[in-house]
């Protein structure tokens, strides 16, 4: 994101990010029929009103008349600085004189990603404590979760739950990280899968 640039409504953002992401991992820029795909939209006037005011804030660039040249202006340099190495012990192996630099603004700024905040110690087993910050990949369904990930759901009965997921065929179970909780089985068109434990954030 430019500097002195207007902020973002939530559409935009929305589209600004899902951009971001897609340029990042195809190394071009969609076109429109896939940003009105992405953003579930029947009319391409909305997805164009939203990069017009975009690049008008400075977001946004492209060619006028030139198809996917549209390119994010943002600062290619944000990240922190990996100047060291850490090794158990406490030394330090200096990386100063060429240091890398770890973005995570991929993890933080996803358009399909949210966060949950962590209360209590029921999931310290998973070295997750209280305070901590999870950031879940929004999906729609079981097709989009591999075994054993971390998973919330909800279920008919129980409400939202986080637990750890096993599938099996068209079964699933979900088990709590209090190991006092009894394992819960159901049919997976029984149960509402709404997101996927992808990191970790702690604050100290």
């Amino acid at each position: 994101m430019m500097e002195n640039s207007e902020h973002l409504t939530p559409v935009q953002k929305q589209l600004y990010d899902w951009l971001v992401q897609y340029i990042d991992t195809n190394k071009h820029s969609p076109s429109i029929r896939e940003m009105m795909k992405a953003m579930n939209l029947r009319s391409p006037a909305p997805i164009q009103s939203r990069l017009e005011r975009m690049r008008s804030k400075g977001y946004l660039e492209w060619t006028e008349g030139q198809a996917r040249t549209l390119k994010i202006l943002k600062n290619k340099n944000q990240g922190l600085s990996i100047t060291g190495k850490v090794i158990t012990g406490g030394i330090i192996e200096d990386l100063s004189n060429e240091p890398e630099k770890i973005d995570f603004n991929p993890i933080f700024n996803q358009y399909n990603c949210f966060a949950l905040k962590v209360t209590g110690n029921t999931m310290i087993s998973e070295h997750i404590a209280e305070g901590d910050y999870l950031i879940m990949r929004m999906v729609s369904n079981f097709q989009q979760v591999k075994d054993k990930e971390i998973v919330m759901t909800n279920i008919e009965g129980y409400g939202t739950t986080l637990r750890r997921v096993y599938l099996t065929n068209n079964e699933i179970t979900l088990k709590s990280f209090n190991p006092d909780d009894e394992p819960m089985i159901s049919l997976i068109d029984q149960v509402e899968i709404q997101g996927v434990l992808t990191s970790v954030c702690r604050l100290f």
